[in-house]
């Protein structure tokens, strides 16, 4: 009977020991940025940003996530929800600190995990990707340009048994431009870089070539040469490659199948045929981690040039994951020079994947398209401190905490079924469990 109780009790602690691991890593994570804060800021402000912070990984809500009014409700009490709207309204309109203070906070800590990463002997890719942020219901705010919707092109996509598909013209909707890039290694966990959004109408419009350029500018200053940035098929132009060969950076690049290119004879011929008909020259089982599946993968390479750069040495890696799956065209202006370096070049383009499934995270977890504001300045901060919090669950699932992991998951986040059991990174279930844990241990 003592034993038994003495289980219990100590299986009681252990959620109040979890909950207050993490809160000991949170402030730690955001200390910099507080202590800025501090400097710039009412005292009384900063402690909303903390606690705002803490009201963000709580409420759980993908259409009313980030709605002041819902947020003032969790950060103070249902009775107090007018007063808890207005500390975060005074927080966020405030004209002594700008968004940028937070960008500066997250670049920091991706220049921490870029030294690790190269101290322990890896190569540093930097993933880029674009998306949006719709806003379809709203008709008044000056900022917000025309966008695609992407929500639109996934519910039009032509599905098998259904017909009448709607035609291939795209929907257009009010909305923000929006680019993400990540830092990641060979395998692990990535860290978040930079989430930047803009908008081509109004005041504050900006074009996405000077967008992409500034920012290609200073990574290149920050980490110079040493990295390699990993793009998918939207980058895939003669004026970009051109970005990367004037910075003189190493980039891959998912190259469009239809594009022209030189090969050895110096023909101008499309990318698809340089390698028809030749067969591939290693042969790899590798784990598909979106089918969660083994699968036999051809590789051929073959140096090639571009018709506007004929003096720059370019490879063309091709990926062929076998039959019913499209083939990867790799365009890089890296040495290929073995399979080995081939195959490095393959599954730095599969870390890409990374940066798809911040864009949804984002959007579906931490409701990022919910934000209703009126003024632009507003609007980036609520946006910014998100992707601070953002930042701090990517650094939860570093390989040294895989203990933390899994406790947390058992305690405050159960779950049955294989799927939810292999689950390499299970970011959502964790803020499930970080919320349950924070609220045992507060209580």
């Amino acid at each position: 009977m003592g034993t038994a109780t003495k289980q219990t009790n100590s299986e009681q602690e252990w959620p109040q020991s979890v909950g207050l691991f993490y809160q000991q890593r949170l402030t730690p994570f955001t200390q910099s940025i507080v202590l800025e804060l501090t400097a710039l800021i009412d005292v009384r402000l900063v402690r909303t940003f903390s606690q705002l912070l803490i009201t963000l990984l709580g409420f759980r809500h993908r259409n009313n996530g980030l709605l002041l009014s819902e947020l003032g409700e969790h950060l103070l009490s249902a009775r107090q929800a007018p007063a808890g709207t207005k500390r975060i309204s005074n927080l966020l309109r405030c004209p002594h600190w700008s968004h940028t203070l937070i960008q500066k906070g997250i670049r920091a800590k991706a220049q921490t995990f870029y030294e690790q990463l190269h101290q322990q002997g890896q190569r540093v890719l930097v993933l880029w990707d674009e998306s949006v942020m719709e806003k379809p219901e709203t008709l008044t705010s000056d900022d917000l340009g025309a966008v695609r919707s992407s929500k639109a092109r996934r519910l039009k996509r032509i599905r098998p048994g259904y017909f009448n598909p709607p035609d291939g013209k795209p929907v257009c909707v009010p909305g923000l431009e929006w680019v993400g890039i990540l830092l990641a290694g060979a395998s692990g966990a990535p860290c978040l870089y930079q989430f930047e959004w803009w908008t081509r109408w109004g005041e504050h419009a900006r074009q996405r070539a000077d967008v992409l350029q500034d920012t290609l500018t200073e990574l290149s200053q920050r980490f110079g040469q040493a990295i390699l940035h990993v793009f998918d098929r939207g980058y895939a132009s003669q004026a970009w490659l051109g970005k990367l060969v004037n910075a003189r950076l190493k980039g891959l690049i998912r190259w469009q199948t239809h594009y022209h290119l030189l090969n050895q004879a110096g023909d101008s011929i499309k990318t698809w045929e340089i390698t028809r008909g030749k067969r591939s020259v290693d042969h790899r089982l590798v784990y598909d981690a979106v089918h969660k599946c083994h699968r036999k993968m051809g590789i051929i390479y073959q140096a090639v040039r571009h018709p506007t750069y004929p003096d720059v040495p370019l490879y063309l890696i091709v990926s062929r994951p076998g039959k019913g799956h499209t083939p990867w065209y790799l365009l890089t202006n890296e040495v290929i020079d073995s399979v080995e370096s081939a195959w490095q070049m393959v599954f730095a383009y599969a870390r890409r994947w990374q940066i798809e499934t911040a864009f949804r995270y984002t959007k579906s977890e931490l409701a990022l398209e919910s934000p209703r504001l009126w003024f632009w300045q507003n609007r980036l901060k609520l946006m910014m401190i998100v992707a601070l919090l953002y930042a701090f669950l990517l650094s939860l699932l570093r390989a040294e905490l895989s203990h933390w992991q899994q406790l947390p998951l058992r305690l405050g986040c159960h779950r049955t079924g294989k799927r939810c059991r292999e689950a390499s990174a299970p970011l959502y279930r964790i803020r499930i469990a970080f919320t349950h844990l924070w609220t045992q241990n507060s209580g």
